[in-house]
């Protein structure tokens, strides 16, 4: 895999401040879990061997974003074709809970690394029968933090995905960094930024299916709000990256051009300028050195929930608990 290298760092940088990151811009093994998660395996052992503290996938790269809908009619009610393609979805999800990301868990122990993965969730504690696009935070020593199932999934994929909970709106240390992340369009959901800004955010994760579009913008604007650090990490999706046997191949191809997904993976600097500029096209590493003390320089003019905040005016209140429909409670 191509290895693209970038660094934005004060002049004589402490140790203590800097951290090397990595974005996997990789195409899943399309509806196929473990194939997909020996890709990912295979990048988080790259980006470790690079020296790298955080390494970012792309939203539900495993087993992959759910393309098919806009492409096969996939609003056509009690239709047995997109009935066979959702129940294919669940049939290769994640199941956190039967142990489906152990291996993933693992490497990270293994590379000291910590993981941001887009991946798309059965949860078990909602039937079992309906799907989250969730974003999986694994710290470097393989534990899993946080799960952050999708407050609201967007357009179409409201046909394939529950809106998710407040659960995994939480942040992680990571060296002199707070990182946190959101999927996708939640990038744009004021509130949601701002949970965690409020706890110490300093170093966003955004993760998209795949986009020039999606990424160009935001990416800069939310740096520019936050004066965080912010990586965009794009998944990559074209005609070849589709295995022969998946189903209604032959309609999907046929609805879509080049690329159903070009990428678009970038970082941007708490001053909103590139630190790299959207890549697209192609599977690669981008790997970049990045310098704690930049970030404290730029919220002298501006911190967005500290001292330029007036929480005695507007508040906000996040309710972190996991959704469940039954609660159960047992005899001794």
């Amino acid at each position: 895999m191509e290895i693209l290298e970038a660094t934005h760092l004060s002049h004589n940088p402490s140790a203590s401040d800097k951290i090397k990151v990595a974005l996997a811009q990789i195409a899943p093994v399309w509806l196929k879990r473990e194939a997909t998660l020996d890709k990912v395996i295979d990048a988080v052992e790259l980006a470790g061997k690079q020296g790298c503290q955080l390494v970012a996938f792309g939203e539900t790269l495993v087993p992959g974003y759910p393309f098919w809908i806009e492409r096969t009619d996939g609003a056509r009610f009690n239709d047995p074709k997109q009935k066979a393609m959702y129940a294919k979805c669940l049939d290769q999800a994640v199941v956190i809970e039967d142990g489906h990301l152990d291996a993933l868990c693992a490497a990270a122990k293994k590379h000291s690394i910590s993981v941001y993965l887009g991946v798309m969730e059965r949860a078990a504690n909602r039937s079992g029968h309906s799907l989250y696009c969730t974003l999986v935070y694994i710290d470097q020593n393989g534990e899993i933090g946080s799960a952050h199932r999708k407050l609201q999934p967007s357009y179409a994929e409201r046909l394939a995905w529950a809106p998710g909970d407040g659960n995994g709106l939480r942040v992680h240390p990571l060296g002199r960094f707070t990182v946190g992340g959101l999927n996708c369009a939640e990038n744009w959901m004021p509130l949601s930024r701002v949970a965690l800004y409020a706890q110490g955010e300093d170093l966003h994760v955004a993760v998209w299916p795949g986009g020039l579009r999606n990424t160009e913008d935001p990416t800069r604007f939310v740096a520019k709000e936050s004066r965080s650090y912010v990586l965009s990490v794009s998944g990559l999706m074209r005609a070849e990256d589709f295995p022969k046997d998946t189903p209604e191949l032959t309609e999907i191809l046929e609805n879509s051009g080049e690329f159903l997904a070009d990428g678009g993976s970038c970082i941007a600097a708490p001053d909103g300028s590139w630190v790299v500029a959207p890549q697209v096209g192609k599977e690669l590493l981008i790997t970049a050195e990045l310098d704690h003390a930049l970030v404290r320089a730029d919220r002298q003019l501006f911190d967005p929930t500290g001292h330029y905040s007036r929480p005695d005016v507007t508040r906000l209140v996040v309710d972190r608990k996991r959704q469940q429909l039954a609660e159960f409670v047992d005899s001794e």
